[in-house]
């Protein structure tokens, strides 16, 4: 399929709005939206979770501004070291390993320097600490209205709750291939009316080739504006041509979008439901076998520090990667060793989104059984 064939067009124009809102049969900001925000802008790019960074520190950061990074983990690091490369001034906020920075922390930083951009992994993939992202925003539009609040929510679009109007969220990146259920390869992004004022008021145009939202860039024997007005053309069901987009994985990502916001079976809060329920019983097995989390302090209502699309967990006193990884691939289970450099060969990741927590399907009993049976 052609990604200028007339087929192909409102496929992608329909990623767009189901990202952004529902369909137009359901009422605006209902439970049939993915980000509930009425006008963020959506991109949706080829490349992996971590274009999102590149997106955002080459559109809305300019070189010698102030970022300020909540570090829990991996991916703090991460996204810390991306703005940088583009000539930002960066502060952390490191946690402890299986914490995230305190509210007190971040008032406190916002009150000591102007900022142009906070981020936030809402769950860092390293250690499985869900942020609290709608307390930080509500600190961040009292002490510093100004600084734009960023999400990475690579591994929580689709398992936890994110309200992008309500919570007043600038910019959430996230990915193809965690809680929306797709192959990996997209980066998907959505960005706020301010978000795109603060573009539009660059003193110097983007740093980046490909990541730029907006630019006129010669491309053969015209211009193009880049990804914005590419994501516009889209929707209104025209064409517009800078790179390639991945076809066939805007075709899977319909596929999963629709199931999330059409499908009539469930809804988004039910699937968040059923996301703290599936995280309650994986983590409510590790501590009946003895097995301790990494997040300090593990809540099994799935309300306060702990992600409900993964758990991160220390391997048993005695034990490592290469005694429970292997048993646990003999019962067609996967699981990830560890991620973060400090700790990466203590402990182990496993994941449970998406359609894997939905009724009529044993993948959570069969992660249960394998789990008690390699740790035991």
């Amino acid at each position: 399929m052609s990604h200028v064939a007339a087929d192909f067009l409102p496929v992608f124009g329909d990623c767009i709005r189901m990202m952004r809102r529902a369909f137009t049969d359901y009422a605006p900001f209902s439970d049939r939206e993915v980000l509930f925000t009425k006008d963020g802008q959506i991109l949706l790019i080829a490349g992996s979770g971590t274009l999102g960074w590149d997106q955002v520190a080459s559109n809305l950061v300019e070189p010698g501004e102030n970022a300020l990074v909540l570090n829990s983990g991996y991916f703090g690091d991460s996204f810390a070291d991306c703005l940088e490369t583009y000539g930002a001034k960066v502060t952390q906020i490191k946690a402890n390993i299986g914490a995230a920075p305190t509210l007190a922390e971040v008032e406190k930083a916002l009150t000591e320097k102007k900022y142009k951009v906070i981020t936030i992994t809402h769950v860092d993939t390293s250690t499985g600490v869900l942020s609290d992202a709608k307390s930080i925003t509500e600190i961040v539009k009292k002490v510093s209205p100004d600084t734009l609040v960023i999400l990475d929510a690579v591994c929580a679009v689709g398992s936890e709750e994110i309200r992008f109007d309500d919570w007043g969220l600038d910019v959430v990146i996230t990915a193809s291939q965690k809680g929306l259920g797709c192959p990996p390869g997209l980066s998907i992004a959505c960005a706020s009316q301010r978000a795109l004022t603060v573009l539009e008021n660059r003193k110097i145009p983007a740093n980046s080739f490909y990541a730029s939202w907006k630019r006129q860039v010669n491309i053969g024997s015209g211009y193009t504006l880049l990804w914005i007005p590419i994501m516009q053309a889209y929707e209104k069901g025209s064409p517009m041509y800078f790179a390639t987009p991945p076809v066939n994985l805007i075709y899977a990502l319909h596929a999963s979008l629709t199931r999330l916001t059409k499908s009539g079976t469930i809804s988004l809060e039910e699937r968040f439901r059923l996301h703290r329920e599936a995280s309650q019983k994986v983590k409510k097995t590790l501590e009946d076998l003895g097995v301790k989390q990494v997040p300090l302090d593990p809540n099994f209502s799935g309300e306060e520090n702990v992600s409900n699309g993964m758990t991160a967990a220390y391997y048993p006193a005695g034990k490592g990667a290469s005694d429970i990884i292997p048993k646990l691939a003999k019962d067609d289970i996967t699981i990830a060793g560890g991620l973060h450099r400090d700790i990466k060969d203590k402990y182990f990741r496993i994941g449970h989104m998406g359609v894997s927590v939905e009724p009529g399907r044993d993948d959570l009993t069969k992660l249960l059984a394998g789990l008690k049976n390699a740790l035991l």
